[in-house]
């Protein structure tokens, strides 16, 4: 299995810029497809980002479209969501998600396998 853990977080005002990132170990990184998904409190779990295990194909929510983007290093096993126009209603735990397969961008949330244990991200108004 894959260990992942999440890195970045922080408090920042809005319209300000973060940058997190998503370390992995135990296995072969370039084995998985990757996702962000985010959790603000009393809601669930959604969906933020996704790439495939190659980089070379991603996904967004309508929602961050535009100011997000998601990209991976497979040498380095790791994984980082630039995030800037950062809003209050971005607020939430950021967990990085890994999904044993090759095969394209995966966005529903009970399709992956694994998940770092999240990073706060706090952005005020």
């Amino acid at each position: 299995q894959v260990q992942l853990v999440e890195s970045g977080g922080g408090l920042v005002q809005a319209g300000g810029s973060l940058r997190l990132s998503c370390a992995a170990s135990g296995r072969t990184f370039s084995n998985y497809d990757m996702g962000w998904f985010r959790q603000a409190p009393g809601k669930e779990r959604e969906f933020v980002a996704a790439i495939n295990w190659s980089g070379g194909n991603t996904y967004y929510a309508d929602s961050v479209k535009g100011r997000f983007t998601i990209s991976r290093d497979n040498a380095k096993n790791t994984m980082n969501l630039q995030m800037i126009s950062l809003k209050p209603e971005d607020t939430a735990v950021y967990f990085c998600a890994a999904r044993s397969s090759r095969q394209s961008v995966v966005v529903g949330r009970s399709r992956y396998d694994y998940w770092g244990q999240g990073t706060q991200v706090t952005v005020s108004s």
